[in-house]
């Protein structure tokens, strides 16, 4: 019996891969994190190249992007899972031994490869293990793993730091991401009998291989939300030190964090009774509610109500996003439709971050996150137009 078929929810399968995605975007977010830092002080970089660093990673992953999911189709679910994995894993201990700046820029490209193949890949395996009936709900719960990393990521790589060095700190987020792969090994992957046969029967490269027209228009929604976004997890640091409440900013994730997990349990049972709308419509009045506030930040108790209410919005939006994407496309086509998502998303998280900094040095923060607050409602009618009819002729 397929694991698709059981009632349960919280299955073993299903909690398998919640704990391999934990794992996975905890190393992630943690190298994220301390990078930067560790290119200024250890390799003796600039500014310039740490973000080079960063960004060499997000090109190479948004260009590989596209055709993640054609490699998927051709490889099978459970070949590209594992293979990316073992890669992603295998260039983790590289970094162990990157003793020069250009060693590192090209251990991040190659890295970023590895990293798009698997988090695209990772979304339907997952998929496989929820009860059809509980989609809205068991993506949830699985794009929360990934933001609960957002919080231990960072918090596990700026502790360890106080008592040890980098290279130690390495060797730690190698092991973590070593406990993940672990997770990858023994998560039953199964192969549809037509995924099966699509991996034979082409061979010639076409525009449909490599995009899944009817996951654009969520997408694009996802793309413009993503925009607004890299607002936070671009600069909300350096926002919070002009402020002078730096001290605050990693309570600021904990409660984000926090806000997610609470309404989650009824964000997914409501998706999965009353529709995608009946969530995406109040998530984005939260998150622009949250922008607001944020550009208003005076105290702490501001920064962390805005956190409440990003936390509550755009926690929301994400896995209702992910699982309208995932139910836009045939069983087989999945990969191409989570493939096209995040090419979309990624560019939005990428684009945001350059013309926002650009739009913070000429008119300040305040304005900026104003401007973030007016595009996520605009975005909330673009939704409505574009992705929520074709939501009620599936009902």
């Amino acid at each position: 019996m397929s694991a698709t078929n059981t009632e349960r929810l919280w299955n073993r399968s299903f909690i398998l891969c919640l704990f391999n995605n934990l794992f996975l975007f905890t190393y992630y977010f943690a190298l994220l994190t301390i990078l930067p830092v560790y290119i200024m002080k250890d390799l003796g970089g600039t500014i310039k190249e740490a973000g080079l660093a960063l960004t060499l990673f997000l090109v190479s992953s948004i260009a590989v992007r596209p055709f993640s999911g054609l490699i998927v189709e051709k490889l099978g679910k459970k070949v590209a899972f594992r293979g990316s994995e073992l890669l992603f894993m295998l260039f983790a201990f590289s970094y162990l031994f990157a003793d020069s700046m250009w060693i590192l820029l090209v251990i991040r490209f190659i890295h970023g490869i590895w990293f798009s193949v698997l988090t695209t890949v990772t979304v339907p395996i997952a998929n496989d293990f929820i009860p059809e009936q509980r989609k809205g709900e068991g993506m949830g719960y699985f794009v929360m793993s990934t933001n609960l990393a957002v919080v231990f990521g960072p918090l596990i790589a700026l502790t360890v730091l106080q008592f040890t060095g980098f290279i130690q700190l390495f060797a730690i987020l190698t092991a973590v991401i070593c406990l993940g792969f672990i997770f990858c090994l023994i998560i039953p992957v199964h192969e549809n009998k037509a995924e099966l046969i699509n991996k034979v029967e082409k061979v010639r490269l076409s525009f449909h291989d490599i995009i899944e027209m009817r996951a654009v228009p969520i997408g694009f929604v996802a793309l413009l939300t993503a925009f607004a976004y890299s607002s936070i997890m671009s600069f909300i640091t350096a926002y919070s030190e002009a402020k002078d409440l730096l001290a605050y900013t990693s309570l600021f994730f904990i409660v984000f964090a926090i806000s997610m997990i609470v309404v989650r349990p009824w964000v997914g049972k409501i998706y999965d009774r009353k529709g995608a709308s009946a969530i995406i419509y109040p998530s984005f009045i939260f998150f622009a509610l949250g922008l607001v506030v944020v550009s208003f930040v005076s105290n702490q108790w501001m920064l962390w109500l805005s956190a409440i209410f990003i936390g509550i919005g755009y926690g929301s939006l994400f896995p209702c996003f992910q699982t309208v994407a995932i139910q836009s496309a045939p069983k087989q086509r999945m990969g191409h439709a989570i493939s096209t998502f995040f090419t979309l998303f990624d560019f939005g998280m990428a684009i945001g971050s350059v013309i926002l900094g650009l739009i913070i040095a000429y008119y300040g923060y305040q304005l900026t996150y104003l401007f973030c607050a007016v595009m996520t409602v605009i975005t909330l009618f673009v939704y409505k137009y574009t992705v929520a009819p074709s939501l009620k002729r599936l009902k």
